[in-house]
Protein backbone atom coordinates (compact mmCIF):
# COMPACT_ATOMS: atom_id res chain seq x y z
CA UNK A 1 0.00 0.00 0.00
CA UNK A 2 1.32 3.25 -1.21
CA UNK A 3 1.36 6.66 0.98
CA UNK A 4 -0.97 8.38 -1.57
CA UNK A 5 -4.10 6.98 -0.43
CA UNK A 6 -11.05 8.75 1.71
CA UNK A 7 -32.28 17.27 17.63
CA UNK A 8 -31.43 20.04 15.64
CA UNK A 9 -34.22 20.02 17.98
CA UNK A 10 -35.75 17.36 19.76
CA UNK A 11 -38.41 16.08 16.98
CA UNK A 12 -42.19 16.55 18.42
CA UNK A 13 -40.35 15.42 21.54
CA UNK A 14 -43.77 13.76 23.35
CA UNK A 15 -44.58 11.00 20.44
CA UNK A 16 -41.01 10.28 19.58
CA UNK A 17 -39.96 9.54 23.24
CA UNK A 18 -43.33 7.92 23.61
CA UNK A 19 -42.27 5.64 20.38
CA UNK A 20 -38.92 4.79 21.81
CA UNK A 21 -39.90 4.13 24.70
CA UNK A 22 -42.19 1.16 23.55
CA UNK A 23 -39.15 -0.01 21.30
CA UNK A 24 -36.73 0.32 24.39
CA UNK A 25 -39.16 -2.15 26.94
CA UNK A 26 -39.75 -4.61 24.15
CA UNK A 27 -35.90 -4.45 23.28
CA UNK A 28 -35.10 -4.93 27.00
CA UNK A 29 -38.04 -7.91 27.08
CA UNK A 30 -36.06 -10.11 25.27
CA UNK A 31 -33.27 -12.42 26.85
CA UNK A 32 -30.66 -14.16 24.49
CA UNK A 33 -26.70 -12.98 23.26
CA UNK A 34 -29.01 -10.61 20.47
CA UNK A 35 -31.48 -8.18 20.35
CA UNK A 36 -32.39 -8.28 16.71
CA UNK A 37 -35.20 -6.61 14.94
CA UNK A 38 -36.10 -4.18 18.18
CA UNK A 39 -33.08 -3.39 18.96
CA UNK A 40 -31.79 -2.34 15.50
CA UNK A 41 -35.43 -0.26 15.07
CA UNK A 42 -35.08 1.43 18.76
CA UNK A 43 -31.25 2.18 17.79
CA UNK A 44 -32.55 4.19 14.50
CA UNK A 45 -35.03 6.05 16.18
CA UNK A 46 -32.55 7.04 18.72
CA UNK A 47 -30.07 8.23 16.04
CA UNK A 48 -32.95 10.50 14.62
CA UNK A 49 -33.91 12.30 17.85
CA UNK A 50 -30.44 12.97 17.88
CA UNK A 51 -29.52 13.53 14.58
CA UNK A 52 -26.31 11.27 15.42
CA UNK A 53 -23.88 9.79 12.14
CA UNK A 54 -22.70 7.33 14.84
CA UNK A 55 -20.98 4.97 12.83
CA UNK A 56 -20.08 4.07 9.40
CA UNK A 57 -23.10 5.01 6.96
CA UNK A 58 -25.16 6.08 9.47
CA UNK A 59 -27.38 2.95 10.38
CA UNK A 60 -26.74 -1.05 10.00
CA UNK A 61 -27.76 -1.13 6.60
CA UNK A 62 -25.15 1.31 5.99
CA UNK A 63 -26.72 2.94 3.08
CA UNK A 64 -24.99 6.55 3.01
CA UNK A 65 -28.13 8.53 2.99
CA UNK A 66 -29.54 11.43 5.22
CA UNK A 67 -32.91 12.15 4.95
CA UNK A 68 -33.18 14.45 8.27
CA UNK A 69 -30.65 17.41 7.91
CA UNK A 70 -31.54 19.77 5.52
CA UNK A 71 -30.68 23.70 4.38
CA UNK A 72 -26.64 21.94 3.51
CA UNK A 73 -24.05 24.66 1.75
CA UNK A 74 -22.83 23.42 -1.39
CA UNK A 75 -20.17 26.17 -1.19
CA UNK A 76 -17.52 27.38 1.27
CA UNK A 77 -14.36 28.13 1.28
CA UNK A 78 -11.16 27.52 3.21
CA UNK A 79 -8.61 30.30 2.05
CA UNK A 80 -7.79 31.82 5.69
CA UNK A 81 -9.10 35.12 5.95
CA UNK A 82 -11.68 34.22 2.97
CA UNK A 83 -13.51 31.82 5.22
CA UNK A 84 -17.34 30.82 3.68
CA UNK A 85 -19.33 28.69 5.65
CA UNK A 86 -16.32 27.53 8.28
CA UNK A 87 -17.91 26.71 11.20
CA UNK A 88 -14.63 25.56 12.36
CA UNK A 89 -11.57 23.79 11.46
CA UNK A 90 -9.10 21.17 13.53
CA UNK A 91 -5.82 19.77 12.50
CA UNK A 92 -5.08 16.31 12.32
CA UNK A 93 -1.95 14.33 11.08
CA UNK A 94 -0.60 13.94 7.75
CA UNK A 95 -3.03 11.04 6.66
CA UNK A 96 -6.68 10.99 7.69
CA UNK A 97 -9.05 7.73 6.63
CA UNK A 98 -11.33 6.77 9.99
CA UNK A 99 -14.35 9.12 10.70
CA UNK A 100 -15.51 11.59 10.73
CA UNK A 101 -18.29 10.57 12.92
CA UNK A 102 -20.59 12.71 15.05
CA UNK A 103 -22.31 11.52 18.47
CA UNK A 104 -23.15 12.89 21.73
CA UNK A 105 -22.05 16.04 20.90
CA UNK A 106 -18.51 14.75 19.78
CA UNK A 107 -16.77 14.73 16.62
CA UNK A 108 -14.49 11.55 15.83
CA UNK A 109 -11.45 10.78 13.30
CA UNK A 110 -8.69 8.39 13.04
CA UNK A 111 -5.17 10.12 11.81
CA UNK A 112 -1.57 9.63 12.43
CA UNK A 113 0.86 11.67 14.93
CA UNK A 114 2.29 13.99 12.23
CA UNK A 115 0.69 16.98 14.09
CA UNK A 116 0.96 15.55 17.20
CA UNK A 117 -1.77 17.28 20.52
CA UNK A 118 0.51 15.84 23.28
CA UNK A 119 4.42 16.99 23.04
CA UNK A 120 5.04 14.20 25.30
CA UNK A 121 3.68 11.30 22.63
CA UNK A 122 6.19 11.86 19.57
CA UNK A 123 6.84 9.46 16.58
CA UNK A 124 5.10 7.74 14.17
CA UNK A 125 1.18 6.28 16.08
CA UNK A 126 -2.07 5.73 15.32
CA UNK A 127 -4.44 8.32 16.77
CA UNK A 128 -8.09 8.39 17.20
CA UNK A 129 -8.92 12.58 18.26
CA UNK A 130 -12.04 13.30 19.44
CA UNK A 131 -13.37 17.31 19.16
CA UNK A 132 -16.31 19.12 20.57
CA UNK A 133 -19.07 19.44 18.39
CA UNK A 134 -20.37 22.73 18.83
CA UNK A 135 -16.88 24.68 18.17
CA UNK A 136 -14.16 21.87 16.94
CA UNK A 137 -11.80 21.83 20.53
CA UNK A 138 -9.85 19.39 21.09
CA UNK A 139 -11.05 16.83 23.72
CA UNK A 140 -9.48 13.73 24.29
CA UNK A 141 -7.13 11.23 22.14
CA UNK A 142 -6.39 7.65 21.94
CA UNK A 143 -2.93 6.87 21.01
CA UNK A 144 -1.60 3.06 19.48
CA UNK A 145 1.87 2.18 19.14
CA UNK A 146 2.64 0.90 15.51
CA UNK A 147 3.53 -2.58 15.54
CA UNK A 148 7.02 -3.88 15.42
CA UNK A 149 6.71 -5.99 12.49
CA UNK A 150 6.74 -3.09 10.33
CA UNK A 151 4.63 -2.81 7.28
CA UNK A 152 3.54 -5.70 6.25
CA UNK A 153 1.27 -5.97 9.46
CA UNK A 154 0.71 -1.97 10.01
CA UNK A 155 1.86 0.40 7.79
CA UNK A 156 4.15 3.62 8.20
CA UNK A 157 2.29 7.11 8.80
CA UNK A 158 -0.95 5.72 7.98
CA UNK A 159 -2.37 5.91 11.21
CA UNK A 160 -5.92 5.02 12.34
CA UNK A 161 -7.75 3.54 9.50
CA UNK A 162 -10.92 1.90 10.91
CA UNK A 163 -14.14 4.52 11.71
CA UNK A 164 -15.22 3.94 14.86
CA UNK A 165 -18.86 3.13 16.31
CA UNK A 166 -20.35 5.13 19.21
CA UNK A 167 -23.19 3.31 21.14
CA UNK A 168 -23.90 5.32 24.62
CA UNK A 169 -21.03 6.36 26.54
CA UNK A 170 -18.83 3.45 24.76
CA UNK A 171 -16.91 4.44 21.28
CA UNK A 172 -15.68 1.22 19.72
CA UNK A 173 -12.93 1.08 16.71
CA UNK A 174 -10.00 -1.29 15.66
CA UNK A 175 -6.67 -0.03 16.12
CA UNK A 176 -3.78 0.09 13.98
CA UNK A 177 -2.10 -2.48 15.80
CA UNK A 178 -5.43 -4.81 14.89
CA UNK A 179 -7.22 -4.71 18.11
CA UNK A 180 -10.72 -4.22 18.75
CA UNK A 181 -11.01 -1.48 21.27
CA UNK A 182 -13.83 -0.30 23.59
CA UNK A 183 -13.25 3.02 24.89
CA UNK A 184 -15.11 5.70 27.24
CA UNK A 185 -16.37 8.64 25.27
CA UNK A 186 -15.84 10.94 27.57
CA UNK A 187 -11.93 10.15 27.73
CA UNK A 188 -10.58 11.49 31.13
CA UNK A 189 -12.73 14.00 31.72
CA UNK A 190 -14.54 12.64 34.85
CA UNK A 191 -11.26 12.26 35.96
CA UNK A 192 -11.18 8.61 36.21
CA UNK A 193 -7.83 7.10 36.68
CA UNK A 194 -6.76 10.52 38.04
CA UNK A 195 -3.05 10.51 38.77
CA UNK A 196 -2.86 6.79 38.12
CA UNK A 197 1.17 6.28 37.92
CA UNK A 198 0.62 3.37 34.77
CA UNK A 199 2.38 4.54 31.97
CA UNK A 200 -0.50 3.73 29.87
CA UNK A 201 -1.92 7.19 30.87
CA UNK A 202 0.45 10.10 29.76
CA UNK A 203 -1.83 13.28 30.31
CA UNK A 204 -5.65 14.02 31.44
CA UNK A 205 -6.15 13.75 27.63
CA UNK A 206 -5.92 10.50 26.71
CA UNK A 207 -8.44 7.64 26.46
CA UNK A 208 -9.83 5.70 28.76
CA UNK A 209 -9.45 1.82 27.75
CA UNK A 210 -12.44 -0.06 29.11
CA UNK A 211 -11.34 -3.65 26.99
CA UNK A 212 -9.15 -4.24 23.79
CA UNK A 213 -9.16 -7.97 22.18
CA UNK A 214 -6.05 -8.25 20.70
CA UNK A 215 -6.71 -9.86 17.29
CA UNK A 216 -3.08 -11.22 16.71
CA UNK A 217 -2.38 -12.24 19.91
CA UNK A 218 -5.58 -13.86 20.68
CA UNK A 219 -6.66 -14.62 17.51
CA UNK A 220 -3.70 -15.19 15.97
CA UNK A 221 -4.79 -13.08 13.15
CA UNK A 222 -1.96 -11.72 10.20
CA UNK A 223 -2.90 -8.10 9.19
CA UNK A 224 -2.01 -7.72 5.58
CA UNK A 225 -0.79 -4.36 5.45
CA UNK A 226 -3.64 -2.13 8.12
CA UNK A 227 -6.43 -2.94 10.01
CA UNK A 228 -9.26 -1.04 8.97
CA UNK A 229 -12.75 -2.12 9.98
CA UNK A 230 -15.44 -0.04 10.91
CA UNK A 231 -17.49 -2.25 13.53
CA UNK A 232 -20.97 -2.91 13.32
CA UNK A 233 -23.08 -3.16 16.58
CA UNK A 234 -26.09 -4.71 16.46
CA UNK A 235 -27.77 -6.25 20.44
CA UNK A 236 -25.37 -6.71 22.69
CA UNK A 237 -22.90 -8.32 19.87
CA UNK A 238 -20.16 -6.24 17.64
CA UNK A 239 -19.10 -7.43 14.51
CA UNK A 240 -15.45 -7.12 12.81
CA UNK A 241 -13.51 -7.95 9.78
CA UNK A 242 -10.28 -8.90 10.96
CA UNK A 243 -8.46 -7.99 7.81
CA UNK A 244 -6.41 -11.43 8.01
CA UNK A 245 -4.32 -11.61 4.94
CA UNK A 246 -1.02 -12.99 2.99
CA UNK A 247 2.13 -11.99 4.15
CA UNK A 248 4.93 -9.68 2.22
CA UNK A 249 5.78 -11.93 -1.04
CA UNK A 250 1.71 -11.98 -1.44
CA UNK A 251 1.51 -16.02 -2.01
CA UNK A 252 1.14 -17.01 1.23
CA UNK A 253 -1.26 -17.14 3.95
CA UNK A 254 0.57 -17.39 7.15
CA UNK A 255 -2.83 -17.73 9.65
CA UNK A 256 -5.50 -20.03 7.46
CA UNK A 257 -7.14 -20.91 10.47
CA UNK A 258 -7.21 -16.91 11.78
CA UNK A 259 -10.69 -15.73 11.47
CA UNK A 260 -11.79 -13.28 8.98
CA UNK A 261 -14.73 -12.25 10.78
CA UNK A 262 -15.64 -12.23 14.17
CA UNK A 263 -18.98 -11.19 16.75
CA UNK A 264 -17.42 -10.54 20.12
CA UNK A 265 -19.75 -9.41 23.04
CA UNK A 266 -19.51 -5.39 23.27
CA UNK A 267 -19.69 -5.43 27.06
CA UNK A 268 -16.53 -7.79 27.66
CA UNK A 269 -14.69 -7.99 24.44
CA UNK A 270 -15.10 -11.86 24.97
CA UNK A 271 -14.80 -13.92 21.61
CA UNK A 272 -18.43 -15.39 20.92
CA UNK A 273 -18.43 -17.05 17.48
CA UNK A 274 -15.94 -16.41 14.06
CA UNK A 275 -15.54 -17.38 10.67
CA UNK A 276 -12.54 -18.27 8.73
CA UNK A 277 -14.48 -19.46 5.28
CA UNK A 278 -12.08 -17.11 2.85
CA UNK A 279 -8.93 -19.51 3.89
CA UNK A 280 -10.63 -22.93 4.63
CA UNK A 281 -9.82 -23.96 1.22
CA UNK A 282 -5.64 -23.54 2.29
CA UNK A 283 -6.59 -26.25 5.39
CA UNK A 284 -7.49 -28.67 2.41
CA UNK A 285 -4.19 -29.71 1.65
CA UNK A 286 -3.13 -26.61 -0.62
CA UNK A 287 0.51 -26.39 -1.42
CA UNK A 288 2.65 -23.12 -2.36
CA UNK A 289 2.61 -20.71 -5.07
CA UNK A 290 0.84 -22.76 -7.78
CA UNK A 291 -1.64 -23.81 -5.73
CA UNK A 292 -2.18 -20.36 -4.29
CA UNK A 293 -2.65 -19.07 -7.40
CA UNK A 294 -5.48 -21.68 -8.45
CA UNK A 295 -7.20 -21.51 -5.65
CA UNK A 296 -7.44 -17.61 -5.35
CA UNK A 297 -8.75 -17.84 -8.91
CA UNK A 298 -11.61 -20.65 -8.09
CA UNK A 299 -12.54 -18.08 -5.57
CA UNK A 300 -11.74 -20.35 -2.45
CA UNK A 301 -9.25 -18.49 -1.35
CA UNK A 302 -8.10 -14.72 0.02
CA UNK A 303 -6.50 -12.88 -2.05
CA UNK A 304 -5.01 -10.06 -0.55
CA UNK A 305 -6.16 -8.25 2.54
CA UNK A 306 -9.47 -8.09 4.58
CA UNK A 307 -10.45 -4.17 4.93
CA UNK A 308 -14.16 -3.94 4.43
CA UNK A 309 -16.91 -3.50 6.78
CA UNK A 310 -20.02 -5.81 8.09
CA UNK A 311 -23.90 -4.62 7.56
CA UNK A 312 -26.96 -5.86 8.44
CA UNK A 313 -30.24 -6.60 7.09
CA UNK A 314 -34.11 -8.52 8.24
CA UNK A 315 -35.75 -10.50 5.78
CA UNK A 316 -38.62 -12.20 6.16
CA UNK A 317 -37.88 -12.14 9.61
CA UNK A 318 -34.62 -13.52 9.68
CA UNK A 319 -31.72 -11.13 11.35
CA UNK A 320 -28.67 -11.70 9.38
CA UNK A 321 -25.28 -9.92 9.14
CA UNK A 322 -23.33 -10.13 5.67
CA UNK A 323 -19.55 -10.36 5.43
CA UNK A 324 -17.51 -9.22 2.60
CA UNK A 325 -14.49 -11.58 2.57
CA UNK A 326 -11.14 -11.59 0.66
CA UNK A 327 -11.84 -14.13 -1.33
CA UNK A 328 -14.67 -11.94 -3.29
CA UNK A 329 -17.76 -13.92 -1.55
CA UNK A 330 -20.36 -12.12 0.06
CA UNK A 331 -21.73 -14.04 2.94
CA UNK A 332 -24.52 -13.90 5.30
CA UNK A 333 -24.56 -15.48 8.83
CA UNK A 334 -27.14 -16.28 11.61
CA UNK A 335 -26.02 -12.80 13.97
CA UNK A 336 -26.24 -14.60 17.35
CA UNK A 337 -24.81 -18.22 16.26
CA UNK A 338 -22.64 -17.70 13.10
CA UNK A 339 -24.67 -20.42 11.04
CA UNK A 340 -24.03 -19.64 7.15
CA UNK A 341 -27.15 -19.08 5.45
CA UNK A 342 -25.79 -18.21 1.63
CA UNK A 343 -22.75 -16.98 -0.18
CA UNK A 344 -22.38 -15.11 -3.48
CA UNK A 345 -19.54 -15.10 -5.90
CA UNK A 346 -19.36 -11.47 -6.74
CA UNK A 347 -16.64 -12.21 -9.56
CA UNK A 348 -16.87 -14.33 -13.02
CA UNK A 349 -15.63 -17.80 -12.77
CA UNK A 350 -13.15 -17.34 -15.36
CA UNK A 351 -11.53 -13.92 -13.47
CA UNK A 352 -7.87 -14.16 -12.63
CA UNK A 353 -5.73 -12.01 -9.48
CA UNK A 354 -2.81 -10.23 -10.37
CA UNK A 355 -1.25 -7.44 -8.40
CA UNK A 356 -1.56 -4.59 -10.32
CA UNK A 357 -4.00 -3.39 -12.88
CA UNK A 358 -4.07 -6.63 -15.09
CA UNK A 359 -6.32 -8.91 -12.84
CA UNK A 360 -9.91 -9.24 -13.42
CA UNK A 361 -10.61 -10.74 -9.82
CA UNK A 362 -11.42 -8.39 -6.92
CA UNK A 363 -12.10 -8.35 -3.39
CA UNK A 364 -13.87 -6.22 -1.32
CA UNK A 365 -12.81 -2.53 0.03
CA UNK A 366 -16.40 -1.20 -0.38
CA UNK A 367 -19.09 -2.01 2.23
CA UNK A 368 -22.69 -4.04 1.45
CA UNK A 369 -25.34 -1.66 1.85
CA UNK A 370 -29.28 -2.81 2.44
CA UNK A 371 -31.96 -1.29 0.83
CA UNK A 372 -35.67 -2.03 -0.24
CA UNK A 373 -34.70 -6.06 0.46
CA UNK A 374 -31.40 -5.80 -1.41
CA UNK A 375 -28.50 -5.33 -0.92
CA UNK A 376 -25.46 -3.68 -3.01
CA UNK A 377 -22.01 -3.75 -3.08
CA UNK A 378 -19.15 -3.17 -6.15
CA UNK A 379 -16.10 -4.99 -6.28
CA UNK A 380 -12.37 -3.72 -5.89
CA UNK A 381 -8.68 -3.99 -4.62
CA UNK A 382 -6.10 -2.07 -2.84
CA UNK A 383 -5.47 1.24 -4.79
CA UNK A 384 -2.18 0.61 -5.31
CA UNK A 385 -3.35 -1.96 -7.59
CA UNK A 386 -4.46 0.77 -9.66
CA UNK A 387 -7.96 0.65 -11.78
CA UNK A 388 -9.31 -2.33 -13.34
CA UNK A 389 -12.37 -4.18 -14.54
CA UNK A 390 -14.77 -3.98 -11.63
CA UNK A 391 -18.61 -5.14 -11.02
CA UNK A 392 -21.47 -3.88 -9.57
CA UNK A 393 -24.00 -6.42 -7.45
CA UNK A 394 -27.43 -6.02 -6.54
CA UNK A 395 -28.89 -9.51 -4.97
CA UNK A 396 -32.30 -9.88 -3.86
CA UNK A 397 -32.22 -10.54 0.17
CA UNK A 398 -35.13 -12.63 0.19
CA UNK A 399 -34.29 -15.37 -2.57
CA UNK A 400 -31.27 -15.44 -0.83
CA UNK A 401 -32.67 -15.88 2.62
CA UNK A 402 -34.98 -18.88 0.47
CA UNK A 403 -32.75 -20.48 -1.56
CA UNK A 404 -29.71 -20.49 0.57
CA UNK A 405 -31.32 -23.19 2.78
CA UNK A 406 -32.10 -25.62 0.01
CA UNK A 407 -28.91 -25.18 -2.79
CA UNK A 408 -25.49 -26.66 -2.28
CA UNK A 409 -23.20 -25.26 -0.27
CA UNK A 410 -25.68 -22.42 0.40
CA UNK A 411 -24.53 -20.80 -2.98
CA UNK A 412 -26.89 -18.38 -4.54
CA UNK A 413 -24.60 -17.12 -7.04
CA UNK A 414 -25.23 -16.73 -11.00
CA UNK A 415 -24.48 -19.52 -13.09
CA UNK A 416 -22.42 -20.13 -15.72
CA UNK A 417 -21.01 -16.44 -15.68
CA UNK A 418 -24.72 -15.36 -17.16
CA UNK A 419 -25.85 -12.30 -15.50
CA UNK A 420 -29.06 -12.20 -17.02
CA UNK A 421 -31.40 -12.63 -13.42
CA UNK A 422 -34.24 -13.55 -16.05
CA UNK A 423 -31.98 -16.39 -17.78
CA UNK A 424 -33.43 -20.14 -16.79
CA UNK A 425 -29.92 -21.23 -15.83
CA UNK A 426 -30.47 -18.72 -12.50
CA UNK A 427 -33.59 -20.03 -11.26
CA UNK A 428 -31.59 -20.93 -8.17
CA UNK A 429 -29.54 -17.41 -8.46
CA UNK A 430 -30.14 -14.39 -5.97
CA UNK A 431 -29.00 -12.20 -8.32
CA UNK A 432 -31.16 -8.95 -9.30
CA UNK A 433 -28.85 -6.93 -11.41
CA UNK A 434 -25.36 -6.33 -12.41
CA UNK A 435 -23.49 -3.51 -13.74
CA UNK A 436 -20.09 -3.78 -15.12
CA UNK A 437 -17.42 -6.12 -16.78
CA UNK A 438 -15.91 -6.03 -20.28
CA UNK A 439 -17.52 -4.07 -22.78
CA UNK A 440 -18.20 -4.43 -26.74
CA UNK A 441 -15.79 -2.83 -29.11
CA UNK A 442 -17.99 -0.41 -30.52
CA UNK A 443 -18.75 0.37 -26.93
CA UNK A 444 -15.18 0.56 -25.46
CA UNK A 445 -14.21 2.77 -28.73
CA UNK A 446 -16.73 5.29 -27.18
CA UNK A 447 -16.11 5.50 -23.38
CA UNK A 448 -12.25 5.08 -23.69
CA UNK A 449 -11.73 1.95 -21.66
CA UNK A 450 -12.83 -2.01 -22.47
CA UNK A 451 -15.09 -1.98 -19.31
CA UNK A 452 -18.07 -0.05 -17.28
CA UNK A 453 -17.62 -0.07 -14.25
CA UNK A 454 -14.37 -0.30 -12.41
CA UNK A 455 -12.63 -1.16 -9.55
CA UNK A 456 -14.47 0.54 -6.77
CA UNK A 457 -14.05 1.40 -3.12
CA UNK A 458 -16.88 3.61 -2.69
CA UNK A 459 -20.22 2.11 -0.55
CA UNK A 460 -23.37 3.32 -2.52
CA UNK A 461 -26.02 6.04 -1.90
CA UNK A 462 -29.22 4.53 -2.11
CA UNK A 463 -32.53 7.04 -2.35
CA UNK A 464 -35.68 7.21 -4.08
CA UNK A 465 -34.90 3.97 -6.08
CA UNK A 466 -31.20 5.55 -7.19
CA UNK A 467 -28.20 4.53 -6.71
CA UNK A 468 -24.99 6.43 -6.58
CA UNK A 469 -21.83 4.92 -6.35
CA UNK A 470 -18.38 6.26 -7.39
CA UNK A 471 -14.97 4.13 -8.40
CA UNK A 472 -11.50 4.56 -7.82
CA UNK A 473 -11.03 5.93 -12.00
CA UNK A 474 -13.07 9.09 -10.80
CA UNK A 475 -16.40 8.32 -11.99
CA UNK A 476 -19.58 8.83 -10.42
CA UNK A 477 -22.20 6.33 -11.49
CA UNK A 478 -26.17 7.09 -11.33
CA UNK A 479 -28.03 4.08 -11.81
CA UNK A 480 -31.47 2.58 -11.27
CA UNK A 481 -31.70 0.62 -8.16
CA UNK A 482 -34.63 -1.56 -9.26
CA UNK A 483 -33.05 -2.40 -12.76
CA UNK A 484 -29.47 -1.30 -13.06
CA UNK A 485 -29.90 0.61 -15.68
CA UNK A 486 -27.11 3.88 -15.94
CA UNK A 487 -28.67 6.87 -16.15
CA UNK A 488 -25.76 9.38 -16.24
CA UNK A 489 -22.31 9.33 -15.04
CA UNK A 490 -19.72 12.07 -14.25
CA UNK A 491 -15.65 11.74 -14.60
CA UNK A 492 -14.29 13.58 -11.29
CA UNK A 493 -10.94 13.85 -12.63
CA UNK A 494 -9.26 12.49 -10.02
CA UNK A 495 -9.38 9.21 -8.00
CA UNK A 496 -12.56 8.31 -5.63
CA UNK A 497 -11.41 6.73 -2.45
CA UNK A 498 -14.66 8.14 -0.35
CA UNK A 499 -18.56 7.61 -1.11
CA UNK A 500 -21.09 9.07 -2.19
CA UNK A 501 -23.38 10.86 0.57
CA UNK A 502 -27.16 11.76 -0.53
CA UNK A 503 -28.59 14.88 1.68
CA UNK A 504 -30.53 17.52 1.44
CA UNK A 505 -31.66 16.51 -2.31
CA UNK A 506 -28.06 16.72 -3.05
CA UNK A 507 -25.02 14.41 -3.54
CA UNK A 508 -21.82 14.94 -2.27
CA UNK A 509 -18.65 13.19 -3.35
CA UNK A 510 -14.86 13.57 -2.71
CA UNK A 511 -11.70 13.52 -4.87
CA UNK A 512 -8.01 12.54 -3.95
CA UNK A 513 -7.42 15.87 -5.79
CA UNK A 514 -9.18 17.66 -2.73
CA UNK A 515 -12.72 18.87 -4.43
CA UNK A 516 -15.83 17.69 -3.30
CA UNK A 517 -18.38 17.67 -6.08
CA UNK A 518 -22.06 18.49 -5.57
CA UNK A 519 -24.99 17.32 -7.55
CA UNK A 520 -28.21 17.60 -7.18
CA UNK A 521 -30.32 14.59 -6.77
CA UNK A 522 -32.26 12.70 -9.59
CA UNK A 523 -31.99 10.83 -13.13
CA UNK A 524 -31.20 14.01 -15.38
CA UNK A 525 -26.99 15.05 -14.41
CA UNK A 526 -27.13 18.66 -12.65
CA UNK A 527 -23.47 19.71 -11.10
CA UNK A 528 -24.03 22.28 -8.78
CA UNK A 529 -20.70 23.27 -7.49
CA UNK A 530 -17.44 22.25 -6.66
CA UNK A 531 -15.76 22.89 -3.15
CA UNK A 532 -12.02 23.36 -3.00
CA UNK A 533 -10.72 21.61 0.28
CA UNK A 534 -7.26 22.36 -0.83
CA UNK A 535 -5.86 18.58 0.64
CA UNK A 536 -7.06 15.14 -0.34
CA UNK A 537 -10.45 14.25 0.65
CA UNK A 538 -10.19 9.75 0.78
CA UNK A 539 -12.98 9.76 3.08
CA UNK A 540 -17.03 10.81 2.83
CA UNK A 541 -18.33 14.08 3.73
CA UNK A 542 -21.38 13.38 6.50
CA UNK A 543 -24.23 15.45 7.94
CA UNK A 544 -25.61 15.77 11.37
CA UNK A 545 -27.53 18.62 13.37
CA UNK A 546 -27.17 20.88 10.29
CA UNK A 547 -23.20 20.65 9.73
CA UNK A 548 -20.99 18.76 7.37
CA UNK A 549 -17.93 17.38 7.98
CA UNK A 550 -15.26 16.62 5.99
CA UNK A 551 -11.98 15.08 6.85
CA UNK A 552 -9.24 15.42 4.69
CA UNK A 553 -5.85 14.24 4.64
CA UNK A 554 -4.91 16.89 7.76
CA UNK A 555 -8.07 18.75 8.49
CA UNK A 556 -11.23 18.11 9.40
CA UNK A 557 -13.86 21.00 8.97
CA UNK A 558 -17.10 21.74 9.71
CA UNK A 559 -19.08 23.55 7.24
CA UNK A 560 -22.89 25.32 8.00
CA UNK A 561 -24.42 28.14 6.85
CA UNK A 562 -23.99 30.68 9.11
Amino acid sequence: MKSYRTLRRWLAAGISLAVLGVVVALVAHRSGPIETAQKARADEIQAKISHAWALFGGSASRNMVNTLDKNIPFECNVDKGQEKNIKWSAQLGSKSYGGPIIAGGQVYAGTNNEAPRNPKITGDKGILMCFKESDGSFLWQAVHDKLASGIVNDWTREGLCSTPCVEGNRVYYVSNRCELVCAATHGFLDGKNDGAQDEQYKSKLDADFIWRLDMMKELNVFPHNMSACAPLIVGSIIFVVTANGVDEGHINVPSPKAPSFIAVDKKTGKLLWSDNSPSVALLQGAGKEADFKQLVNKGELLMHGQWSNPAYAEVNGHPQVIFPGGDGWLRSFEPATGKLLWKFDCNPKDSKYELGGRGTRSDFIATPVVYDKKVYIGVGQDPEHYEGVGHLWCIDLEKADRLGQTNKDNDVSPRNDNFDPKNPVNKDSALHWHFGGPVSADLAAKIGRDYQFGRTMSTCAIHDGIVYVGELAGYLHCLDAQTGEEYWNHDLKAAIWGSAYWVDGKVYIGTEDGDIYVFSHGKEKKVLGKMDMKHAVRSTPVVANGVMYILTESVLYAIAKP
